[in-house]
């Protein structure tokens, strides 16, 4: 098993024709990902060339889309003045689970569509996240598939680059994987540390879990104390940005440490309360994870 997404996923990608779109549709398709359909509004009727001339519909609506062909989850492409408006569009046409890449979008947006989401019963993983892969099955976002193997360990984490490597050091250490989710950094995400954690320990091939937080805010402190009440599956965490000043913002736009509640030394305590192992730097979670096992 995984969580979120297997080899039954079926994918619309909304964007599919734009430069990001198309180059990542292709790559979500060489993986194997079930990509069914194209959103471009104006382009409905036409056709998206993928590896091998396969050729994927186009429709002008995410609804149309879905009516179609059926997709039950859309990754979205769509520039930043556009894609708070294809998030709705996506959680209102039908879809259960959506996946925004886009980097960009107001926050003032995100308050609005984060409501819209929930109300409409749909999971939303970003935006500002490079998506998600169960190893062996499908990919959605732009993760790169060759760096992942099968294997028991989930993977959760804020910062899209740790991720890559993370779960490179993993797999060259023959530790595999059985889903790796960016959550994204933005202040309003749609998917927590807690809602990864929750499945992860209802999936039966997670057997330990990494999780890689960042300084700012309280996501980290809360998903600990979720943990320790509710988790039997071990947990490896490390936190980026530990030398960060106070005050500077550090990468993503959540990565900022106001008073002492997002500094990494009060999220590593938070993590040593929950009995979970704290890497004190990347290279350290692959012999971290290979005890727990």
């Amino acid at each position: 098993m995984a969580i979120f997404i297997d080899e039954s996923t079926t994918v619309v990608v909304q964007g599919i024709t734009g430069r990001d779109g198309s180059f990542h549709a292709r790559q979500m398709m060489e993986y194997g990902t079930r990509v069914v359909a194209g959103v471009t509004p104006g382009k409905g009727g036409q056709f998206f060339e993928g590896p091998g001339g396969v050729e994927v519909p186009i429709f002008d609506t995410v609804e149309a889309a879905i009516a179609g062909t059926g997709a039950d989850t859309s990754v979205i492409y769509v520039p930043p003045a556009f894609a708070a408006d294809a998030i709705m569009e996506a959680a209102a046409g039908g879809t259960r689970f959506v996946v925004a890449i886009t980097e960009g979008i107001p926050v003032l947006d995100m308050t609005r569509v984060h409501a819209f989401v929930r109300d409409c019963g749909v999971r939303l993983l970003g935006p500002n996240c490079p998506g998600l892969l169960s190893p062996g099955k499908s990919k959605v976002g732009i993760l790169p598939g060759q760096i992942a193997t099968p294997g028991p360990v989930g993977l959760v984490s804020r910062s899209g680059t740790l991720t890559y490597e993370v779960v490179y050091q993993l797999t060259r250490a023959g530790l595999g994987q059985s889903t790796c989710v960016g959550i994204g950094g933005d202040p309003i995400n749609g998917t927590s540390f807690i809602d990864c954690l929750e499945a992860f320990e209802a999936d039966p091939e997670t057997r330990a879990v990494v999780m890689i937080g960042e300084i700012g805010g309280t996501d980290e402190q809360e998903a600990a104390a979720f943990a320790r009440a509710n988790m039997s599956k071990r947990i490896v965490g490390f936190i980026a940005g530990q030398t960060a000043p106070p005050g500077r913002r550090m990468g993503h736009a959540g990565a900022i440490i106001s008073g002492s509640a997002g500094t990494a030394a009060e999220k590593i305590e938070a993590f040593e309360r929950a009995s979970i192992e704290v890497a004190r730097k990347p290279s350290d979670v692959v012999g971290l994870v290979r005890k727990l096992l």
